[in-house]
């Protein structure tokens, strides 16, 4: 553990936005690790599981994390580390950096890159971009594409996707509300792609197939990429 346990808290904040957008994409994953490690008390793992939307649970989870102390932001930190975390989420692989230099750092040398150096979230830029120079699909270009796809969600998640049907099960069952399921396969679809995940690259995967889904509906996505 760090020298300064309050580093670790500090850590954890500043890339709180970055996570909640990560791990939004299966965010019952998520609790049921962070269930698994007991980081979270029985009243407040009822809270986060009564979040019906993937965001506000991610944020309840974290926040509820960062209020338990050190040893339970330490034992997140660990377990965003894991293979299973890692696998499920590849735009996780920025954390093992964040966690090997908290660790390996001491108070003065913390100190140091305050002073020398931009804070983390300053670091982060606001406009993700692909390795082509197009932007990245956001959050909300998502959602409204998950409010056009119908119930064949699971045919577009499979096929257009790629994304394996075992996994399209998972979604069904993790999520009651259909607009629910389709953006979680949608956020899904964004992490496993990483910088791929654009949204003229969203739209002509959708756009390939007759999948009943009116294309003037999601010519949005072409409009600022």
């Amino acid at each position: 553990m760090a020298d300064n346990p309050a580093a670790e808290i500090q850590l954890l904040r500043s890339q709180k936005a970055k996570l909640i957008d990560i791990l939004s994409g299966d965010a019952d994953f998520v609790l049921q690790h962070a269930d698994s490690r007991c980081l979270l008390s029985p009243n407040g793992y009822q809270q986060v599981k009564a979040c019906r939307v993937p965001c506000e649970k991610v944020t309840e989870l974290l926040d509820h994390i960062i209020q338990r102390g050190p040893e339970a932001v330490q034992g997140l930190l660990e377990l965003l580390n894991e293979p299973a975390l890692q696998e499920t989420f590849p735009m996780l692989s920025f954390t093992k950096d964040l966690h090997v230099d908290m660790l390996s750092s001491g108070i003065q040398e913390t100190s140091r890159k305050r002073k020398s150096a931009p804070d983390l979230e300053d670091s982060v830029p606001s406009k993700q971009i692909s390795n082509n120079g197009s932007s990245l699909v956001k959050e909300k270009q998502l959602l409204i594409v998950a409010r056009t796809i119908g119930r064949s969600w699971k045919v577009i998640g499979g096929l257009a996707l790629d994304i394996p049907n075992v996994k399209l099960e998972q979604i069904e069952e993790d999520h009651s509300l259909h607009v629910d399921r389709v953006f979680a396969m949608l956020r899904h679809w964004r992490n496993s792609q990483r910088g791929k995940a654009t949204a003229s690259h969203l739209h002509s995967l959708l756009s390939q197939g007759d999948f009943d889904l009116p294309l003037e509906n999601i010519d949005f996505l072409l409009e600022n990429d």
